[in-house]
Order: C-alpha cells, then structure tokens, then sequence
C-alpha cells in the first residue's frame, strides 16, 4: 500500500494516499450492499447472498474477506459441523452506515433522471 509523507495532509485527490484505497473500498457497489444488509445485524453467508439480489457466490466471499481484512466486518466461525460462519460489522464498519445509507437513498431517488438523461444521450 502507498503511503503519504507524514508531513502532507490526507488527501483522496493525491494519488499515493492511502485513503484513495479507502474510497475505491467503500465506493464498491457490492461493499455497499453488504454494508447495508449487514447494518440490520449479524447473517451468514447464505443469508446475505440471498439478501443481496445479483451477487454471485464468488463476488460475496471475495467482497467479505476483503471487508473483514480492512477490519469493517467481523467474521466469527463456530466449531461445529457443518461449519458455521456469521458475519457482523465491527465498530469500524457500523461507521459506513449513514455515508452507504445517504447514498443508496441518492441513487433510489435519481435512478429515474439518470435513466431519461441516458437515453435522451443515445439520442
């Protein structure tokens, strides 16, 4: 991961910023979607794939271990058989719920404009 001179300030505009990392993250629509399903409580896997219309299995694994290596989810496996996982925002990712929230709400609202410009573009 890049990082920053200690004496620049934080910055998503400078390329080498980690919080460009940050933004590409939480920018993610399936980051999103996770982060919203998960804003109700704990689910395991099944549960959130079923809860998210479109994601493939693979995308939602690949989506949640990124999550909880950037220590938004919380992933806890209990020793049974079959295995069980569940999944859980921490502290960190409770954080993104207002942001993810406002904007999920943007897109539900503009999704009609947006969709007049596009096809008034194509002509």
């Amino acid at each position: 991961m890049k990082t920053l001179k200690e004496d620049h300030p934080a910055s998503v505009m400078n390329a080498t910023c980690r919080s460009r990392e940050v933004l590409d993250r939480i920018a993610d629509k399936w980051t999103a979607l996770i982060i919203k399903v998960l804003s109700a409580g704990t689910l395991r896997h099944g549960e959130l794939r079923r809860k998210i219309a479109g994601i493939s299995q693979k995308m939602l694994t690949q989506t949640l271990r990124r999550l909880e290596n950037d220590g938004l989810v919380h992933r806890k496996v209990f020793p049974v058989v079959p295995p069980m996982v569940e999944y859980s925002l921490t502290p960190l990712g409770r954080s993104l719920i207002g942001p993810l929230e406002a904007i999920c709400q943007w897109a539900e609202q503009h999704a009609p404009e947006m969709a007049k410009a596009r096809a008034r573009a194509k002509g």
